[in-house]
């Protein structure tokens, strides 16, 4: 296999950012959810990503996070910082900050609400491979953002920026992650974004996943990534169907809004978002820990 220009590993965590019912950050429970994550073979996490509900954090909650991560994981998996912005000074500013706290990579969405067009793109993220010498995972993800980074682009990137290293593609047109496979070099790295195109994407090329539903199931993604990239096809394929009713049930809601639900169940953090986002109800709750145990009960028997 080709060495891989920078490697985080297979699972990524996008990591919850825990609140307490004054809706401040929780930062004993941050702790505890750093450590459940290694538990649950997390390679690496994500902090202040969308599952760390970033539009409602200020820049210092998130520089505190990443600190009490870092600090709480002591070098047992990688910390990577999300620190994209519409804003390309903002994003340049973010990325300057992460490097300066110790953060292994970078995380960076493309811009959103502004919709530019490719060549926007390229200046943008170009503008933040330069002010770093951090690996760059870029963040393609049209529904939130209202635009596609093309393959064409990526590629370009790649090619052009050594410290870009990777791409985490949230987009169900596996076409795409072909282009980006033909397109970018050997040593560029895809990540699915979507807990349920895991494997498919793999399928075509993919590393791993930056995952949600890993909270919870983590050594069971893993496992099914172990397997389908040591040969055992099927074996990956059946834990895939005993996943995927999970897969799809925390997104039930908008993200983190069911992962935080479930984790709250299983006495992990509180079951607080900070709004616009609302609370699950009880029922919807219970239906989530029920799918989850269902889940663990398959699993365990293979």
């Amino acid at each position: 296999m080709t060495n891989l220009r920078y490697d985080a590993g297979e699972v990524i965590t996008a990591m919850v950012t825990p609140f307490n019912a004054k809706k401040e950050v929780d930062y004993a429970s941050l702790e505890s959810v750093s450590r459940h994550l290694i538990e649950q073979k997390s390679d690496a996490v994500v902090v202040a990503g969308t599952t760390g509900e970033c539009p409602t954090l200020t820049h210092e909650e998130e520089h505190e996070i990443l600190y009490c991560v870092k600090s709480t994981v002591s070098g047992q998996c990688k910390v990577i910082m999300g620190a994209g912005s519409n804003s390309t000074d903002t994003a340049v500013m973010s990325s300057k900050k992460a490097q300066e706290l110790g953060a292994d990579a970078i995380l960076s969405v493309v811009p959103y609400y502004n919709k530019p067009s490719q060549q926007g793109l390229i200046e943008h993220f170009g503008a933040i491979a330069k002010s770093v010498d951090l690996p760059i995972i870029l963040y393609n993800i049209q529904g939130r953002t209202g635009i596609d980074m093309a393959p064409s682009t990526i590629a370009f990137l790649a090619k052009e920026y050594s410290n870009i290293v990777g791409v985490k593609q949230s987009n169900s047109n596996l076409d795409l992650i072909s282009e980006i496979k033909m397109l970018c070099p050997d040593d560029f790295v895809i990540y699915s974004g979507d807990d349920s195109l895991t494997l498919p994407m793999m399928s075509i090329g993919a590393h791993g996943v930056v995952s949600v539903a890993s909270h919870v199931i983590g050594s069971q993604i893993k496992s099914m990534i172990r397997n389908y990239k040591t040969g055992s096809v099927v074996a990956a394929c059946n834990m895939h169907k005993i996943l995927y009713p999970l897969f799809k049930k925390i997104f039930m809601a908008p993200n983190p809004t069911p992962i935080k639900a479930l984790l709250s169940k299983l006495g992990i953090i509180e079951n607080q978002v900070r709004r616009p986002l609302v609370e699950l109800d009880e029922q919807a709750r219970l239906e989530l820990l029920e799918t989850l145990q269902k889940v663990l009960r398959k699993t365990s028997n293979i």
